[in-house]
């Protein structure tokens, strides 16, 4: 039997036949103003599902026999090159659903990575198996609450109360255990989720204006949107006022913009669901509230409604049965709550009356762009320019991660960004080959580190080790430009210091002051913005407030003044004996300290006023200041060969998939939890790092703060204290002094000589390293030769077939004279490389 639909304010939706008139409208109009459409699907079923009866009549105009947009209807924004054309228009309140890449919950996702996704999908498999677990303790709970009170024979009644307390802690047992494996696959996550990727939908092979999800599983795409909601609703706690309240009370006074977006859910029978809906990309949190109002939950939208939440007439029906049509989903919340309303008594709390002010919301829809493989960035950046430019308060870190997104984009409008970090990568492979939208999506955690791959120096071998290092020091070069050198002083005459091309777009972006009025604040504020942006290459977060002291006022003058050297031949400066590059190599790891599992660098910390009151004190610097020094300063149980495996550990750990094991494939425990009991120690996740022995092998124990404070004491940090001499007094203790010194040989400023076992010790140690470094540079100085005689071939080849005339005598002679000194100089290095094969023999 037909139930005819009640009349009232919240709106039926139109027919197909309505659809396929307003998707040829868009389509002509996007032709007209030339832009790319969306796909039609994405027009018919996630846009027209969503407008009421009458409402595409007032956007649809005929003009010559085609259809079209009424001129009202849209606007078209310019952005630059950019250009995007919006649809006006009123939708059903409940048809939009929040966005979860809105970046004021940017803090709460970690970069995707595959590893990421499977370990979501345990995650999920356990948490339902923690519910089943929890259902049989609560039985077992009940049946020994019975057998406890049973009367009967005493001898059965007895064994059936122990049969059931066995039960009971058998099932308590149980939920334990899967409680210790979602804490450790909450650990391995970083206690956050991998951001979904989002790209431009193809259709035929070119991207349309829209965008669209990879596959997902059922379970985990009804995981990561309620994950993502309820952030959001974390988010907008900051609120100086209840939104849903004011929805309720005045509606929606403003428009926001959405975005027409595609969920492919994997159905448990192996189907695959493409459902089309629109995304908000601004007014995440009214979107969120509106839902509320209605009592829809988001993840019901993108994932399919039970039949059961919303049918049209009372009785039976299949709660295992998902609608997955939105104008079916929509007519039923219309039917229901204009039905509601038609009653004479209603409750003022039913959300058939307090989402009346909301039943349609005024919007503006993509509906074309030009550049359609960039529509999720341009999307991005709408949205991180209105919530920099509003009210409402942001969490720190989401705050410095937009800002620096505005500062890359900055670059980039200024046609700087390529040249920024040519500068930074003088040795890269090919940096005129960037792709400077992979390389801004990279460095904003929004894309693979692949796009970084020119900027390795050539000969480097590509992993994601030395792509997070390439990622890291351009995300520092850019917080912290270099300046030109100043020039010479001219008497009598006043002069400007050029502060180059990149520092204006600091200052610009970051509302700096002068350059000459550059202090400790805008050094410490440069810093917590370097702090964020970094964070997001990390899977594990740490407190952004762990880099303040770091970066000081003179790189925030003057440049972040890097060490150009890569992490290989920093690895094998340090093991030659080159103290620079163990410094520099430190500077390296220091994010990679701060982002750990077990954080090995942390927020200043401790008592100044005296140890015993709040522990040491150990600032972020004194950390990074010991870690250094360690490898110059004799320190007790540290050795280069701890310090170089402790390095190679640290850098290559963000990248592990598989918890660390003992060497006889036991399961470590942190070091500062030596003592703890069992149940009480940090479960043991990939990414952790086994503390290295003197000899530089792993032990049996994780590093983590206690063990690094250990290792590296803050007194290492401090200034190193001496003698100021002997007590006279003590004429005995003077004279074995003496004596020692004596026997020891000295210097004549009094300095002992170094034992020559130990001189020998440290040469066998660092010689094969410093043999690659000269090595490595003699292969790239081959290579540059090879390089420039094919470059003058190239030139002889074009001037002959172009016959142009040759160049001055002058030019020709002064690059000759370059090339000779060259030779001489090889000629020489070579007579040198031979004296030292014959050295080889005799060590």
């Amino acid at each position: 039997m037909v139930t005819k639909r009640p009349d009232g304010i919240f709106p039926y939706i139109s027919n197909e036949a309505y659809a396929q008139r307003l998707a040829d409208a868009i389509e002509n109009t996007c032709e007209d103003q030339g832009v790319v459409p969306p796909p039609r699907v994405a027009i018919t079923e996630g846009l027209a599902t969503a407008l009421g009866d009458t409402e595409i009549k007032s956007l649809v105009a005929t003009q010559r026999g085609r259809r079209v947009l009424k001129p009202a209807a849209y606007r078209l924004v310019q952005a630059g090159a950019d250009k995007v054309l919006l649809l006006i228009c009123d939708v059903h309140g409940a048809a939009v659903v929040p966005w979860d890449l809105n970046d004021r919950t940017v803090s709460s996702w970690t970069p995707p990575s595959p590893e990421a996704t499977e370990r979501v999908e345990a995650l999920v498999a356990t948490e339902a198996a923690l519910r089943d677990a929890e259902k049989a303790r609560k039985v077992a709970e009940k049946e020994r609450e019975a057998r406890r009170r049973a009367p009967g024979d005493e001898t059965y009644a007895a064994e059936a109360l122990a049969a059931a307390e066995q039960k009971h802690a058998e099932a308590a047992a149980r939920v334990r255990e899967i409680e210790s494996e979602r804490n450790a696959l909450l650990a391995a996550l970083g206690n956050r989720r991998p951001r979904p990727v989002v790209r431009a939908v193809e259709e035929d092979g070119e991207p349309k204006a829209a965008l669209t999800l990879a596959e997902q599983p059922y379970d985990v795409a009804v995981h990561l949107q309620r994950y993502a909601a309820d952030n959001l609703r974390r988010a907008g706690k900051t609120r100086g006022y209840d939104l849903t309240e004011s929805l309720v009370d005045a509606g929606q006074l403003s428009k926001g913009m959405n975005v027409l977006q595609q969920w492919q859910i994997k159905n448990p029978d192996g189907t695959v669901s493409r459902l089309w809906r629109m995304a908000a990309v601004t007014a995440n949190n009214r979107s969120l509230a509106r839902l509320d109002i209605f009592d829809v939950r988001p993840e019901h939208l993108v994932t399919g409604m039970p039949q059961s939440l919303v049918p049209v007439q009372k009785g039976k029906s299949d709660p295992t049965l998902l609608l997955l049509s939105q104008r079916e989903i929509l007519n039923r919340i219309s039917f229901r709550f204009n039905e509601a309303n038609a009653e004479r008594e209603t409750n003022p709390d039913d959300p058939s009356t307090r989402a009346g002010k909301i039943a349609t919301v005024p919007t503006e829809i993509v509906i074309g762009c030009n550049k359609p493989a960039a529509l999720e960035h341009v999307l991005r950046a709408l949205n991180v320019n209105d919530h920099l430019r509003g009210i409402q308060p942001y969490d720190e870190d989401a705050r410095l991660i937009a800002l620096f997104a505005t500062l890359v984009d900055s670059y980039a409008k200024e046609g700087l960004l390529g040249a920024a970090l040519a500068e930074t990568f003088p040795g890269a492979r090919g940096a005129d080959l960037l792709d400077l939208g992979g390389v801004r999506d990279a460095l904003t955690a929004n894309g693979p580190l692949d796009a970084l791959e020119p900027l390795i120096p050539a000969g480097e071998d590509v992993s994601s080790v030395t792509l997070r290092d390439i990622a890291v020091r351009a995300i520092t070069a850019l917080v912290f430009p270099e300046l030109p050198p100043a020039p010479a002083p001219q008497t009598g005459k006043r002069t400007v210091r050029d502060t180059g091309p990149y520092w204006p777009i600091v200052k610009g972006t970051l509302q700096e002051p002068a350059w000459s009025q550059t202090r400790a604040k805008t050094a410490e504020a440069r810093t917590r913005l370097w702090s964020a942006a970094v964070a997001q290459l990390y899977l594990h977060r740490g407190n952004i407030l762990s880099a303040l002291g770091l970066f000081a006022v003179p790189e925030a003058k003057w440049g972040s003044g890097q060490d150009p050297r890569s992490l290989s031949e920093l690895l094998l400066g340090a093991e030659a004996g080159d103290a620079a590059a163990w410094a520099a190599l430190a500077q390296r790891m220091a994010p990679t300290l701060i982002h750990a599992p077990e954080p090995l660098i942390t927020p200043g910390q401790g008592s100044e006023a005296g140890d015993g009151r709040k522990g040491v004190r150990r600032t972020p610097k004194s950390a990074l200041a010991a870690l250094t020094l360690a490898y110059s300063e004799k320190t007790p149980n540290v050795s280069r060969e701890l310090l170089l495996a402790f390095a190679r550990a640290v850098l290559e750990h963000p990248d592990a998939t598989q918890a660390p094991e003992t060497v006889d494939g036991g399961r470590p425990v942190c070091y500062g939890e030596r003592d703890w009991e069992e149940g009480e120690r940090t479960a043991i996740v990939p990414g952790m790092v086994l503390a290295p022995d003197t000899e530089g092998r792993p032990t049996s124990y994780v590093a983590d703060k206690a063990w690094f404070d250990e290792t590296f004491p803050v007194e290492l940090g401090r200034a190193l204290q001496t003698n100021a001499g002997v007590d006279s007094t003590d004429k005995g203790a003077a004279s074995t002094d003496s004596a020692a010194s004596a026997d020891a040989g000295t210097t004549s400023h009094g300095e002992v000589l170094p034992d020559p076992r130990d001189q020998l010790a440290a040469l066998r140690r660092e010689l094969p390293a410093r043999v690659e470094l000269v090595e490595g540079s003699y292969q790239r100085s081959v290579d540059s030769a090879h390089t420039l005689l094919t470059d003058f071939e190239e030139a002889r080849r074009l001037r002959t077939q172009l016959s142009e005339e040759a160049m001055p005598a002058d030019q020709r002679i002064e690059w000759m004279e370059k090339l000779a000194k060259v030779r001489d100089a090889a000629q020489a290095s070579v007579t040198t490389l031979n004296q030292v094969e014959a050295l080889i023999l005799q060590i």
